[in-house]
């Protein structure tokens, strides 16, 4: 069978295929996307009260617009990320979806991939299949954004979670910890639309689901 028709690109045999992304993936990626720049303008709000290093973030790309405000935004969005995550992360594994499209993921096959990528010739034939490099991306960001609610627990109640601010080294540390997850967060997606930019067909995807 033809691989367009198979996959649901044309045609309508396509239409009736399974979806590449089906709908409570697209809910939940695009209800976490929210969150996420909701969590990262507030965020940076909440720095400039007390900045970490001799830089503070244009007002302009914040949220809340004073301390107070942007608390309120920054907790708000931070339920819904939670929240959200939880059922991304449960639904995933229930559906044996996450064992299917992150698993396994090798140094070699990181190596390898990468390497096709930095010479185009790494396929994108396939959007129900991902490569190795995205499925360490998409791993290392769902263990990065475990961190960054801790840490932000920590910095949030830090008498009610002792045992949370012993494990992050104490509060200071992580206030390091939440601003440096934060960053990896926001490369992450800065990548993440740059990749699906080059490759438009991804994000018709994650919209349509075909």
């Amino acid at each position: 069978m033809d691989s367009d028709v198979r996959l649901g690109w044309s045609g309508s045999v396509g239409e009736n295929a399974p979806p590449i992304h089906p709908l409570w993936l697209r809910i939940t990626h695009w209800l976490n996307a929210l969150a996420v720049v909701l969590m990262v303008m507030s965020g940076w709000r909440i720095y400039n009260a007390s900045p970490l290093f001799d830089f503070r973030f244009a007002d302009e790309i914040t949220l809340g617009g004073w301390l107070a405000g942007a608390i309120m935004w920054h907790f708000a969005a931070m339920w819904l990320l939670v929240v959200n995550g939880l059922i991304y992360l449960g639904v995933n594994t229930a559906t044996g979806r996450m064992w299917r499209r992150f698993f396994p993921v090798s140094p070699r096959g990181v190596v390898n991939d990468m390497n096709a990528a930095f010479h185009g010739r790494l396929s994108h034939a396939d959007s129900r299949r991902y490569n190795s490099v995205q499925r360490l991306a998409y791993l290392a960001v769902i263990l990065d954004l475990v961190l960054l609610v801790v840490s932000g627990l920590v910095l949030w109640k830090s008498v009610q979670f002792p045992l949370l601010r012993e494990l992050m080294g104490g509060y200071e540390i992580a206030r390091y910890v939440h601003f440096f997850t934060m960053t990896f967060l926001v490369a992450f997606v800065v990548i993440h639309v740059a990749m699906s930019l080059l490759v438009p067909r991804s994000l018709w995807h994650m919209i349509r689901g075909r």
